[in-house]
Parts: C-alpha cells; structure tokens; sequence
C-alpha cells in the first residue's frame, strides 16, 4: 500500500515535528498553571480541581477527533485538517492566557488551550500509523519522544532564559510575570509554526479503496449514535488494548499528581515560600526548571530509545524505565520520614522521572499500533486516551481531599505517592502482549 512505503530519518523527523510545537505550549501550560492559580489568589487545597479542563477535554475531544479524522478526506488530507485547526485556537488561547487577572479568567483560557491542544494531538498518534510500515512505527513513536522532549526542554527553560536576559519576574499577587508572559506569547508562534511545517512536507495519501471509505464515511450518524459507537467500543478493544490500559491508567495519574503538586511543594518545603514573595517567583522558576530537566532527560533518551527498539522489545523497554521513574518519585514521598530536599537535591528524581516520560510517550503507542485495525486507527487511538484522562479526573478530584486528611497538606508526599503507582504500572506491564515481539519468536 502506497501509504506504508518506507520513510527515510528525515521524513520521520519532519512528520513528528509538529509534535514539538504542541508540547512546547503544553509544557509552558503543565509548568506554569499550579502558579498562575496560585499568584491569582486559588487556595492551594482547590488546585487540582481547577485542573479539571486538560482531562475533561481530553475524554470527550480526542475520541470524538480520532473518530471523525477516520472519517474525514479533503484537500489536506485526513489527520492534517485537525492538526492545523486545533494549531489555531491553541496559538490563540497562548496569548489569552497570561493576560489573566482573574482565576476565572484562567479556568476558561485553560479550557479554550486543552480543547485545542487535544484537537490537534491526538490525530498525531493515528498519523504514525496511517504513514509508517509496521517496522518503522517504534522508530516513528520514538521520534515523537525526541520531538516532544525538546518542545518541552525549550518550554521549560524559557523562563530561566528571559530572566538572565533581563526579563522582570516580579509580579504582586494577582498579576502574571513578564517572563511567564513572555514564553507563553512564544509558544504560541513556536506551536503554530511547527505544525505548518507538517502539514506542508508531509502528505497524506488517499485511501487505497475510495468506494469502501465513502461507505465508511456514510456510516457517520447522529452525535449521540456517535457516542453510543465510541462507549460500545470498550466491549470490542482487542485484549492488547485491553492491558494497556490498566498500564496507562496507573502511569498518568501518577504523573498528574507530579504536575499539580510538584510546584506547590518546593515552594513550601524546599523554598519556604508564599505566593506574592520574591521566593516563590525563585522557587515557581526552579519548579519550571526541574521540569525542564526531567523533559531534557526525556529527549536523550529517547535518542536511546531509537537503538534499543532495535534489539529489545517495547515491552519489557517500558517495564525497565516505569520502575526507574516509580524510584524518582517515591524518593519524593521520603519527606512523609521527615527527609529534606535541598534545591540541587531535586535532580535525581527528575533523571529518573525524564527516562520514564520519553518511554510513556512512544512504547504504548508502539505496543498498540500493531494490534488495532488500519480502518479505526484514529478512532481506537482516542478511545485509548480514556485511560489517559481518567485517571487524570480522579486526581483532580480525589487529590484534595487525599493530601489534606491523610498527607497532612504536604504536596512533597502527595508526589511521593506517584511513584508508587508507576511501580504498579510497571507490573502490568508484563500481563501485555507484544506482537512484535510474538512474531520474532
């Protein structure tokens, strides 16, 4: 089939580059919310739950957008219309964002960036698919690792750059900082800019037999018979599908717990600090930073991950680097027996924390690309982001409660207890079937 023809490197490169943009704003937005909450007056308690737009987006977006790019052929093709679309309104909720004065005004930016985020990563995942032979897709979603582990670097330190070059990070309550201000305005240009070098060198290729995806695209029904036809497909998931997502719910909600309380808890255990102080805009920077490091470790590993999908298979690659993530933030929850983390002391963990991310962003894609049908590719992808998301809701719902009656409000702990759910993915992990794997046997 014309559309699995081998591609080189730098064709790989340049159809997973637009991944790049689209981390780069959500890293500027998984970095800096628990912040901006906080500098607009949100009660520390309350954060998670004002984190609620980024999953409830993502469950009923992506599989609506994965359904209907199955679906959808045009000039641009299949997957490229959502990209850019969701690149758009994206770029546009960039700009709204620091603009806030109000929490309110937040929340909504917020909502307006996940929506469109989610619009246009999700059909990134199926894009893979669609273009790459079924030997080149580990190399494929190894290559979005390295897209998304830069974008993220980048985004990470971009605070940090502004502040050596000048940039004020002096804020009063319930104003944003320039340097915030600043790195959100260029994710924005970075996001859209990426994902227009995409669409442009990467084309799509028209289904191979027109007459059966016309039938497919008449079979499109109602919002609701959609729905219905995406809820039933928990029933017909293949069983490798079925694992995977008992794995992907106990990892994400182990890394939603990190980004919501990770810089709430340096500011208050490491840096001693409260909103409105010079020392929480050093420790909001720091906080930025560290997730700058675990991302940058992130990107060098992936390079990593490009030779060792050659000779080892996704499955136990996963096991490995989960069990070295759970490490780096169980180490965190040490505070519970009275540890203390110095500033320099928070790297370990984010070395360990980076290995883990770059696997989580390209083997379960791997493991799972093999096992859906061509035809519902985009479809089972954002079915597959359930198990992103839910876990993601029950943090934000459960997190509150959780760390002020049991971990006595210490943000430290509640990070803590991350990586004891990454050890309990990483187990999973070995109930999971790798096909790739099966048919080198």
């Amino acid at each position: 089939m014309q559309q699995h023809e081998e591609k080189t490197f730098t064709q790989i490169m340049l159809m997973c580059l637009g991944f790049f943009g689209i981390q780069f704003g959500w890293a500027l937005q998984m970095n800096n919310m628990s912040a901006i909450y906080l500098r607009l007056g949100a009660d520390e308690s309350k954060i998670a739950l004002l984190w609620l737009a980024a999953p409830v987006t993502g469950l009923l977006v992506q599989p609506l957008v994965g359904y209907f790019s199955d679906r959808t052929w045009c000039r641009l093709g299949r997957r490229r219309p959502y990209f850019l679309g969701g690149a758009i309104f994206s770029a546009f909720a960039l700009f709204l964002m620091p603009q806030a004065s109000a929490i309110w005004m937040a929340v909504i930016a917020l909502w307006i960036l996940d929506t469109s985020v989610n619009v246009s990563m999700e059909p990134f995942r199926a894009f893979v698919g669609d273009i790459l032979p079924e030997h080149q897709r580990k190399t494929g979603y190894a290559m979005q690792s390295v897209m998304i582990g830069a974008g993220a670097v980048i985004a990470s330190f971009l605070p940090q750059i502004l502040t050596y070059f000048g940039v004020s990070t002096e804020a009063p309550i319930g104003h944003i900082p320039n340097t915030v201000k600043y790195s959100f305005f260029t994710g924005a240009v970075v996001l859209i800019t990426a994902i227009l070098i995409t669409v442009k060198t990467t084309p799509e290729y028209p289904p191979q037999d027109m007459q059966a995806f016309k039938e497919l695209q008449s079979q499109r029904g109602s919002l609701r018979k959609t729905l219905q036809e995406m809820f039933s497909a928990f029933k017909t998931m293949p069983s490798t599908m079925r694992r995977l997502a008992v794995v992907q719910f106990f990892t994400w909600a182990a890394f939603m717990i990190m980004w919501v309380y990770f810089t709430p808890g340096i500011a208050a255990g490491v840096f001693h600090a409260a909103p409105g102080t010079a020392a929480f805009e050093e420790a909001a920077n720091w906080g930025s930073s560290c997730f700058g490091i675990y991302n940058g470790v992130a990107f060098g590993f992936a390079f990593a991950l490009l030779w060792l999908t050659t000779r080892f298979s996704a499955k136990y690659i996963h096991i490995a680097c989960l069990t070295v993530g759970g490490i780096g933030l169980a180490s965190l929850g040490l505070t519970l027996f009275g540890v203390t983390f110095t500033k320099m002391g928070l790297i370990f963990p984010m070395v360990c924390i980076g290995i883990a991310w770059s696997s989580i962003l390209s083997m379960p894609y791997a493991l799972l690309s093999n096992s859906l049908p061509a035809e519902k590719m985009g479809f089972y992808m954002g079915v597959f982001n359930f198990f992103i998301v839910i876990p993601q809701i029950c943090v934000n719902l459960l997190g509150g409660p959780i760390m002020k009656y049991l971990l006595g409000n210490s943000a430290m702990a509640a990070v803590g207890l991350g990586g004891i759910s990454l050890f309990i993915a990483a187990f999973c992990t070995f109930f999971v079937q790798d096909k790739t794997m099966v048919k080198k046997a």
